[in-house]
């Protein structure tokens, strides 16, 4: 398919989550009191670090699918980790 540009129109490659994305995305809508608890739970529920863990969870929060599942918790982490980057960037800017 292609646009009045000539240019290829892609649809992205959308596939359903997986059981284990699924248990991420619930996982994700858990509180904690403490990060060291959520590390340690990380660890338990999934034998990886957490780490590894928020990677997956980041690229996760891209997917549509994800969006489409777990709607509240994807959206409260996406604004929290765009209020994450603006604040970085404003420290950026005032340290030139």
């Amino acid at each position: 398919m292609s646009d009045t540009c000539g240019s290829v129109s892609r649809m992205p490659n959308t596939q359903p989550l997986t059981e284990h994305e699924r248990k991420v995305l619930d996982f994700a809508g858990l509180t904690w009191r403490h990060d060291g608890a959520r590390d340690m739970a990380i660890r338990d529920e999934f034998a990886t670090s957490a780490h590894l863990y928020f990677q997956e969870l980041h690229r996760l929060l891209e997917r549509p699918e994800a969006l489409a599942y777990a709607p509240m918790t994807v959206k409260r982490l996406q604004r929290i980790r765009d209020e994450k980057r603006m604040a970085r960037s404003v420290r950026k800017l005032q340290k030139a």
